[in-house]
């Protein structure tokens, strides 16, 4: 397995990866599947200043990490929030462990301050992932999101870089 940075041939990989998501997780609060041209604009907004990186199996991106910006006031510029999606053939293999160890690094020689991680109320692997890397629990935005006929609450972890 190698991490490296996201390419625009990934993004068929990617687009199953984030539709399987969207379909059978809350990990996501997208209801409905993107299609290529969705990914496509998705895709345009990382590179330089907000990175995008795999971890390629074989030749294949079976998961992928961002980061994204966190709010759009300039004030929360250094301010970022994380998003990792592995693929359900992948999972529990230590794609996303590596991916975590990959970006935060990167974060660091971008200057950011802080990374944030919002997850969903009852995904104790994303939280146990997290604070595994030194998040610290922020607080809980209660009952912000419905999916599959239930309101979800948004718990938010913070890593001061």
């Amino acid at each position: 397995m190698l991490i490296r940075t996201g390419l625009e041939k990934d993004l068929p990989a990617l687009l199953d990866i984030y539709n399987d998501a969207i379909l059978n997780t809350t990990a996501t609060f997208d209801l409905v599947e993107q299609d290529i041209e969705e990914r496509k604009k998705w895709f345009s907004k990382y590179g330089e200043e907000f990175p995008l990186i795999v971890a390629d199996v074989e030749g294949e991106a079976a998961g992928y990490c961002c980061l994204s910006p966190f709010r759009d006031k300039k004030a929360y510029q250094k301010t970022v929030e994380i998003s990792i999606y592995v693929s359900k053939h992948h999972r529990g293999k230590g794609l996303a462990s590596k991916l975590l160890a990959a970006i935060i690094p990167i974060a660091r020689e971008k200057d950011y301050h802080v990374i944030m991680a919002g997850i969903t109320a009852g995904n104790d692997s994303s939280v146990s992932l997290h604070k595994k890397f030194g998040f610290e629990y922020a607080g809980c935005f209660k009952e912000v999101g419905f999916k599959f006929g239930e309101w979800q609450d948004v718990l938010f972890y913070q890593l001061t870089l």
